[in-house]
């Protein structure tokens, strides 16, 4: 596939006409709230729809409850085995490269700041490891499953913020393009896969590219459950490189609320990890896989760990010898990667479901950009976010 500026730009012009369609109906009637109280009680695949749910609502669930038909199953289950050999690898590139990236496009982290309040800065992680966890389960695709319902829960939740923005006149459509649009979006998708691939490698993981391939393919299956143009998402890994290059380059500079939100993201992982003395290694994480430059324009603190975890990729080499030379060992560390990341999870919860609601209201005391989201243009820097 071919990329420029003209191609993304014409990226930027477009939202998710099944799911923005759905949300301005719901809203028109004054049937949201219905809507956010029955779908409490829509938490899994193949749940009878409770009686009252508004008629529009219950035809997009039904159009949007089965995955694409071109999914390769076995495809699936190869990243399902690659996510539970490294679940725990996985999850520290998503809290500390995957978000951290998102504060660095500053209309994203304007968005987010628009529409997660401060009084649980965990809601975005909590969401995000949730989603994580129902996709890579067995049967995620079944009767039964969280993940479908999640999706189209936070299909809409999207759609509902372009919704209000555009209703408010909260952001120039002319001049910015569409809230959530599809670039961003595919955006998005990049860094919750080819960025977490790209910071495994960082953390000295020992990946096959079969595994890597069917990692990437998996969150192609997601991006297009969200709403996602499948013509113009990358196929492979080699133009998935090509598109998250360009679009960095494009989007990524500082903003006073991606400083926010990553201050917000450590003093979380601060509190979750046991007393005070490991504290720095947060900063230090975040830092070493999103690199100098970017830890800069995020204000991520500089700390005498900042050396120490460059010896990371040194222990995991000898975790990954004694799990590759022993089955026992083998079996004891996937067992323990389950269990840090079903802890690290209920800690990011607080024992809550998260519900995807839609928001009836945004927050007002933050500002989005009412022109172009480029306001600080990115010169790609000696290090960068890609190792």
């Amino acid at each position: 596939m071919t990329l420029t500026d003209a191609s993304m730009d014409a990226l930027r012009r477009v939202g998710d006409e099944l799911a923005d369609a759905t949300v301005a109906t719901l809203f028109e009637r004054g049937e949201v709230g219905t809507f956010n109280t029955l779908m409490r009680y829509v938490s899994t695949a193949g749940a009878p729809l409770p009686d009252g749910l508004p008629d529009v609502a219950r035809e997009y669930l039904h159009v949007t409850s089965a995955p694409p038909s071109w999914v390769d199953w076995a495809e699936m289950e190869k990243a399902r085995l690659f996510f539970i050999d490294n679940n725990v690898h996985i999850s520290t590139a998503l809290s500390f490269a995957s978000m951290p990236a998102c504060y660095l496009v500053p209309h994203v982290a304007k968005l987010l700041s628009a529409t997660h309040g401060l009084k649980y800065p965990s809601k975005r992680m909590a969401e995000t490891g949730q989603f994580t966890v129902h996709l890579m389960q067995p049967d995620a695709f079944e009767a039964g499953s969280r993940f479908i319902p999640a999706a189209q829960k936070v299909r809409l939740l999207h759609a509902s913020i372009r919704h209000h923005l555009r209703r408010e006149n909260r952001w120039d459509v002319e001049a910015a393009g569409v809230p959530i649009c599809q670039e961003d979006m595919i955006g998005g998708q990049m860094f919750f896969s080819m960025l977490v691939l790209d910071s495994l490698h960082r953390l000295g993981i020992h990946m096959s590219s079969e595994g890597a391939d069917a990692y990437y393919y998996a969150w192609r299956v997601v991006g297009a459950m969200l709403g996602v143009d499948q013509d113009a998402v990358p196929k492979t890994l080699e133009e998935a490189r090509r598109f998250l290059d360009l679009y960095m380059i494009r989007h990524m500079g500082p903003s006073p609320e991606g400083v926010q939100l990553t201050r917000q993201l450590i003093d979380l992982y601060e509190e979750v990890v046991p007393g005070t003395f490991f504290d720095p290694i947060v900063s230090a994480l975040i830092r070493y896989l999103v690199g100098d430059t970017c830890g800069d324009w995020l204000d991520v603190p500089r700390t005498p760990w900042d050396t120490v975890v460059k010896s990371v990729p040194h222990l995991l080499g000898v975790l990954e010898t004694i799990e590759d030379r022993s089955p026992l060992g083998a079996w004891a560390l996937d067992r323990l990667g389950h269990l840090t990341t079903v802890l690290e999870l209920s800690s990011l919860t607080r024992g809550r479901v998260m519900h995807y609601a839609i928001p009836e209201h945004l927050k007002k005391d933050y500002g989005v950009p009412a022109g172009p989201p480029r306001t600080h243009r990115w010169t790609p820097p000696a290090a960068t976010v890609s190792p």
